[in-house]
């Protein structure tokens, strides 16, 4: 088992070289597609074929998820016959990791060779007319967490200084999950998220400032993500799971049971849309 404990090389590109060279003693293939799943939402990883587990704790520079409904592993193998690399659950900015530790995952992804990648997440909805259960794509973000995986010194081997942001979720990758979820029948909005630092759920007060600045749901991941796969040029879409609607709205205090159960009552559906999202994506990869 590899010791997260040591004192990690100084550069970005060398804690990634360490990391995909134990993946790769492990799994040969390298994944055209990647999909990260958020909280309540990793069941999906085991209707993976031909699939290898391998967790976080037994990689260098890894950090494990202490979160409910995080399982903490990379999964590997084939969905429709295409080769993915699976994030089951993730680490967060709020469980205290410095903020290259929490893009590590993602990265790694990249370099094990995802060209594009699928995020997916548990949100507060802000649009009083959609119930727990809805799915959005997700269409923008909104930075709220006060930092960025890009801030320190550059690293040229990994991305340029000043990505652009302007097609941050792909239209092309958005497109197909609209299209995955027609064919079956599954009923998406579509959004801005807003990503927060947390944990603690937001107030009122914050809510409606949210709203007021265009978003249709608030969480505490995936916008760091983002910024770290198009910085190394990896194409993204990502999907949030509506799990409850934000305080003040729902009349009733807000708990992460509740996350968990909506988003794990949405199982068939979100397995029926991801696949059909990989059967796309790995077309085109």
């Amino acid at each position: 088992m590899a010791s997260n404990s040591q004192s990690p090389p100084s550069s970005i590109a060398a804690r990634l070289e360490d990391s995909v060279f134990a993946i790769r003693k492990r799994v040969e293939r390298e994944p055209r597609v990647g999909l990260v799943l958020g909280s309540g939402l990793g069941d999906f990883a085991d209707t993976i074929e031909n699939l290898v587990k391998i967790p976080y704790r037994d990689l260098p520079h890894m950090a494990a998820s202490e979160v409910a409904g995080h399982a903490g592993n990379f999964c590997f193998g084939d969905v429709g016959g295409t080769p993915v690399v699976c994030m089951q659950g993730r680490v967060h900015l709020y469980e205290g990791h410095p903020v290259d530790r929490v893009v590590h995952g993602v990265r790694t992804m990249a370099r094990l060779g995802a060209r594009c990648v699928l995020l997916t997440n548990a949100a507060g909805g802000l649009e009083p007319a959609w119930a727990a259960g809805d799915l959005m794509v997700v269409s923008d973000h909104l930075n709220l967490t006060g930092t960025s995986p890009l801030v320190g010194p550059e690293d040229e081997s990994i991305g340029p200084r000043f990505p652009d942001m302007t097609d941050a979720y792909d239209p092309a990758l958005r497109g197909w999950l609209l299209e995955a979820g027609r064919d079956a029948g599954i009923t998406l909005r579509e959004g801005v998220y807003a990503g927060l630092l947390g944990p603690q759920y937001e107030t009122p007060a914050e809510v409606r400032m949210i709203a007021a600045l265009g978003a249709q749901a608030v969480g505490m991941s995936t916008v760091l993500e983002v910024i770290a796969l198009r910085h190394m040029g990896v194409r993204v879409a990502a999907l949030s799971c509506i799990t409850n609607l934000a305080a003040g709205m729902a009349g009733r205090p807000l708990a992460h049971a509740e996350v968990e159960a909506t988003a794990r009552s949405r199982r068939a559906d979100l397995v029926s849309l991801i696949k059909g999202w990989v059967s796309r994506a790995g077309a085109a990869a």
